[in-house]
């Protein structure tokens, strides 16, 4: 049995096998609609990134500097000691020690710090430091009203963030990554 050529070209019998050549070239387009792919990808939204809607609140809101653990609503804490999966809020305040390394000489120090935090009406933002074998810079957002609270989202950032402005705009601008799976 054979095909209907097209344009004068005989017919090409249906159970012929490809021309010679064709597992190269066709191994070269799936290796070229790959790389497509891959870099089409890699241009999208970065995974973890700040869902666009919560991004555009979380620019639009007035932050209020918070200069202490005591400082931020109680519902934040719990929600850090939730997140800590800790008996304790096992933070210390900007400033104190803690157990910077996993060979620290005080092994009943917090194994983190509080480097800087601020709260809106609905949010808080936390950025601290987290020692121990792999020492980590981390922030955590709470949406937060006096009824409940809920982590919304956190990531990893760099250290050197100072002040709750640098802070946010790690969080804006994509510098801070997630998902975080030790905090």
């Amino acid at each position: 049995m054979t095909g209907a050529g097209s344009r004068g070209n005989p017919p090409v019998p249906l159970t012929s096998r490809p021309p010679k050549g064709w597992a190269r070239h066709g191994g070269l387009l799936f290796a070229v609609g790959l790389s497509v792919w891959v870099v089409a990808a890699s241009q999208t939204a970065a995974p973890g990134a700040l869902p666009g809607p919560l991004r555009d609140h979380v620019k639009a809101e007035r932050i209020e500097v918070v200069t202490s653990i005591r400082g931020l609503p109680l519902g934040v804490r719990d929600g850090l000691q939730t997140l800590f999966a800790s008996q304790t809020l096992d933070i210390a305040e900007p400033g104190a020690e803690f157990q910077r390394t996993d060979t620290s000489a005080g092994p009943k120090l917090p194994i983190r710090r509080l480097v800087a935090a601020g709260c809106s009406s609905d949010h808080c933002l936390v950025y601290y430091e987290r020692g121990g074998s792999a020492q980590a810079w981390l922030i955590a957002l709470f949406h937060w009203t006096p009824a409940a609270t809920r982590f919304e989202w956190g990531g990893d950032a760099r250290g050197g963030l100072a002040t709750i402005e640098d802070v946010r705009k790690a969080v804006l601008s994509g510098m801070a990554a997630a998902p975080v799976t030790s905090w």
